[in-house]
């Protein structure tokens, strides 16, 4: 009888990594056949409107100088920007950007130094106290790594203005470090796909995307009817997307213009950093899934979502049908003839998702050569094993409500 569980426990996992794999799959074939993004409107020459920029910070102090000044650079009417530094930081951060902030005012750049008493909601939390001292009715939002050109804010304010149902417009993230090392290679490649096809598609295909916190534009209406920022997830982006797509808004993703960021360079900073996502997308899921099936979106979109929402599953899923599937070898003493073939059959399908979601991206963004690109995607799937096994407790946790801290990733200013 506990020789079947574990063949029962191997069998479902293999099922729930299908599913996963054929969300990609769904990705891929809509990225074969859907018609080139339409060209984007141009901005009207007046009567622009009022717009906030908000920089949440948390000890940055090898970056709060660039991002301020990146902000200050936006090519748009001072008299209708205003620029907002959100400073929860309790190092040296503060202190350079008490001299920046007031360099930049001299300049006629308006610019608020944003601090709390306290760090309460983290990054949401911030988000929320500088949004309620600031009325103007559109909301840029940077991490303090991220670096947008002089022309973004116009470029993504354009879209924005000509979507009236659009709750955000998201842009897509370069890597001022993606060539650092392998790992920051790695990362690229992966996020490359995440853009180019997961985002892209989604956008083209009317479902909801994900808003990635950073390098976007909020509209307050969409926010505000949505109930707001909100930091019971680890995820208060997508939270906050799924909200607004609940209550009949949409969202807007652009390829160009981008924002161009930095990657964790070190493996343990990486790790950090994906557990926070992947807790806070199962947190997500706890919160919104049963209102998602209950609303009236279209099946494609309820499927979708729920897709995105349950990939994070593949780090505890693989852990356990890899460790199920040696007991079971162990129990019978040989391979399964049925197991064999469905591992032949998991391989070339993960080949196939690994290949068709990174060498498209790789093509597309001009990164290199075919060389480069397969000595990068051979080091994904171990980076895939180290992050399932580094994670897969966390998850679970996040799966069954245990609360965790925000962690920030530290940013080095590369």
């Amino acid at each position: 009888m506990l020789l079947l569980a574990f063949d029962i426990v191997v069998l479902l996992c293999l099922a729930v990594q299908f599913a996963i794999a054929g969300y990609f799959l769904y990705l891929l074939y809509w990225l074969a056949v859907l018609p080139p993004a339409a060209e984007q409107v141009p901005l009207p020459t007046s009567d622009l409107p009022r717009v906030l920029i908000q920089i949440p910070v948390y000890n940055e102090p090898l970056v709060v100088e660039r991002a301020l000044a990146a902000a200050a650079s936006l090519d748009w009417p001072s008299d209708r920007l205003t620029i907002q530094l959100l400073d929860d930081s309790t190092d040296i951060t503060s202190d350079i950007a008490v001299h920046a902030v007031a360099r930049h005012r001299r300049d006629g750049v308006e610019v608020v130094h944003v601090r709390r008493a306290d760090r309460s909601g983290f990054k949401a939390g911030a988000l929320a106290a500088g949004m309620a001292v600031c009325d103007a009715p559109y909301v840029a939002v940077f991490d303090a790594d991220f670096v947008p050109a002089s022309d973004w804010l116009r470029r993504a304010m354009a879209a924005m203005l000509a979507n009236p149902k659009a709750a955000f417009v998201q842009t897509r993230i370069e890597w001022g470090n993606g060539r650092y090392n392998w790992l920051t290679r790695a990362q690229r490649l992966m996020q490359d796909a995440h853009f180019a096809v997961e985002q892209d598609v989604r956008a083209r295909r009317g479902v909801p995307f994900q808003f990635n916190g950073t390098g976007g534009i909020w509209r307050r209406a969409a926010v505000e009817e949505a109930g707001g920022w909100s930091h019971d997830t680890l995820s208060e982006d997508l939270d906050l997307v799924l909200r607004a797509h609940l209550k009949g808004w949409n969202g807007v993703f652009l390829m160009e213009p981008h924002v161009v960021g930095e990657l964790p360079q070190k493996i343990d900073d990486f790790s950090a950093q994906q557990s926070r996502w992947s807790k806070g997308f199962v947190q997500v899921a706890r919160k919104l899934i049963g209102p998602i099936w209950r609303s009236d979106w279209p099946a494609e979109a309820k499927f979708v979502t729920t897709a995105q929402l349950g990939q994070q599953l593949i780090f505890p899923v693989l852990v356990a049908g890899v460790v199920a599937l040696g007991l079971s070898i162990l129990g019978h003493g040989y391979l399964m003839g049925g197991f064999r073939f469905f591992l032949w059959l998991w391989i070339a399908t993960m080949l196939v998702v690994l290949i068709g979601m990174t060498w498209g991206a790789y093509r597309r963004l001009g990164r290199g050569s075919v060389f480069d690109y397969a000595v990068t995607a051979a080091s994904v799937p171990a980076l895939i094993v180290y992050l399932a096994i580094a994670n897969a407790g966390a998850i679970v946790g996040a799966g069954l409500g245990k609360k965790t801290e925000f962690n920030r990733t530290p940013k080095t200013g590369s």
